[in-house]
């Protein structure tokens, strides 16, 4: 299906667009199609969430696959099938979890489409749900629970550099913890500081060695699998809903991000294309890993996951093994950091992408000194994915409920406008889209069970059904949305 064009792609209003100045295309870069010198290998780049002009956009929908399997080449997934198994599930029920819950970056590829028409971030995208200025505490959120999962990446990162160190002869205590997190951030910092073209560039580079080496892991672990059900095994109705809780955490950690990394494609590429790619690359890494995960969680004891499973693989293989964690861990933080950046310029701070970068990175570091040194790093863990879901699956729920209505048709003009436009409603705030998604968190909150709290309504459902956030907040957006002008006319 070809995308039509859209009426407008100009740009931003002052005081909403990247601090830093745009610049003329340059001489055609090698690979990167024509015109685009704020977008190039290597070199900061110059865009924030102003619309990207025509002449500056190249790429292909494939480029989208690379992105999405090589970020999501993360023991995250690993742990999170490990808790599968830990939760009381059976194997099988267990690996029926973790591709079922797959099938959410589905949801992360279509969105995407939205970047390639208006040319700019998904959180500038969700101001048509929620009003331009009621777009604003969605994105403070979005931002605070993207560094925390930022942090998450970093602190597994951390443990497995720490780990390598000890294997190659220094137990160097706390000072080795700390070595290993100016690595790992430095890494991550870098290469998100430079931008688009370097992050799409970094995710297939390091899509290709991850695969390879957690390709190896596979087959070193999943061979020992033991499909028995333990004796604690239960297959509840509650475990499942545990364990569904964690799987999906992650594609819908994805779902305010998307078209950050769509909008410089070009305007012909078709929503089918997207998708499928888009899906195609997160679940074929996140389903593998989830898999080991599972596997591994049969044969060895994984209260420390990679501890855990580097006790099942080869000794040589070892340190490899470490390596590859700590290169997940980096991959998928590029992602996160990179989209914080230009969540900042969302909120309407004015501050250029790279300022924001900087930002982030320091608030990541304090964070994840915070984890790295207090407390318990799976109730942390789980504690953390409960809180994301709570805030992010009943936003994902009212902006894919507006996507779906709008049929992905924006005034890109528009979402920049704040003083006007058709994004401003009532006084810049969308009335459906703020009760709905607040009606969406409160149900989230009171079905929620996690380390932090119970939600008042887990003992009724016997389970936890956070994630029907999502149904309760779009479903509840339609009704309320559904008579008004831009969507009775279509």
């Amino acid at each position: 299906m070809t995308l039509p064009r859209t009426d407008s792609t100009s740009g931003a209003a002052s005081g909403d667009a990247s601090a830093a100045p745009r610049t003329t295309p340059a001489a055609d870069p090698p690979g990167f199609g024509r015109g685009v010198a704020s977008d190039e290998l290597f070199q900061v780049e110059t865009r924030g969430i102003d619309p990207i002009p025509d002449d500056e956009r190249h790429g292909s929908a494939k480029d989208v696959f690379w992105l999405w399997f090589g970020s999501n080449l993360s023991f995250t997934f690993v742990i999170n099938g490990t808790l599968a198994v830990m939760f009381g599930l059976s194997f099988w029920a267990a690996i029926a979890v973790v591709v079922v819950t797959g099938l959410s970056f589905f949801a992360v590829g279509a969105l995407g489409l939205a970047g390639v028409r208006t040319g700019t971030a998904t959180l500038v995208i969700s101001r048509a749900a929620f009003g331009v200025h009621g777009n604003f505490p969605a994105g403070l959120l979005n931002w605070v629970v993207g560094i925390g999962y930022t942090i998450l990446n970093t602190v597994v990162g951390t443990f497995a550099l720490e780990g390598l160190f000890a294997k190659l002869g220094w137990a160097g205590g706390d000072l080795a913890r700390v070595v290993a997190l100016a690595i790992t951030l430095s890494l991550t910092f870098a290469v998100a500081m430079w931008g688009h073209a370097t992050v799409q560039a970094a995710e297939r580079w390091m899509a290709y060695v991850l695969g390879i080496g957690f390709g190896l892991l596979i087959l070193f672990v999943v061979p020992g699998l033991e499909t028995g059900a333990a004796p604690e095994t239960s297959n509840s109705f509650h475990a499942i809903s545990l364990a569904v809780l964690v799987l999906v955490a992650g594609p819908i950690s994805y779902l305010p991000m998307p078209s950050d990394y769509t909008r410089y494609l070009p305007r012909d590429t078709s929503l089918r294309s997207i998708t499928l790619w888009g899906a195609a690359g997160g679940m074929l890494s996140s389903v593998l890993l989830g898999v080991v995960g599972v596997a591994a969680a049969t044969q060895a004891d994984m209260t420390d996951p990679v501890a855990g499973v580097a006790d099942l693989v080869p000794n040589w293989f070892e340190a490899l093994f470490l390596l590859l964690v700590v290169g997940g861990s980096i991959t998928n933080s590029i992602l996160t950091l990179y989209s914080s950046s230009l969540n900042l310029q969302v909120l309407g701070i004015p501050w250029s992408r790279s300022k924001g970068i900087l930002v982030s990175t320091a608030c990541i570091l304090v964070g994840s000194l915070w984890a790295l040194f207090n407390g318990n790093f799976t109730d942390n863990l789980t504690s953390f994915l409960s809180v994301l879901v709570v805030v992010f699956a009943p936003w994902g729920g009212v902006f894919i409920a507006d996507t779906l209505m709008r049929r992905c048709r924006y005034d890109a003009d528009g979402l920049h406008d704040l003083r006007g436009g058709a994004y401003r409603y009532r006084g810049g705030f969308h009335p459906a889209g703020m009760i709905a998604l607040a009606a969406g968190i409160v149900f989230a909150c009171l079905t929620a069970e996690s380390a932090l709290w119970t939600g008042a309504l887990v003992e009724t459902f016997d389970g936890d059904f956070t994630l029907l956030g999502a149904v309760v907040s779009g479903g509840l957006y339609w009704l309320l949305a559904r008579r008004e002008p831009q969507f009775a006319e279509r």
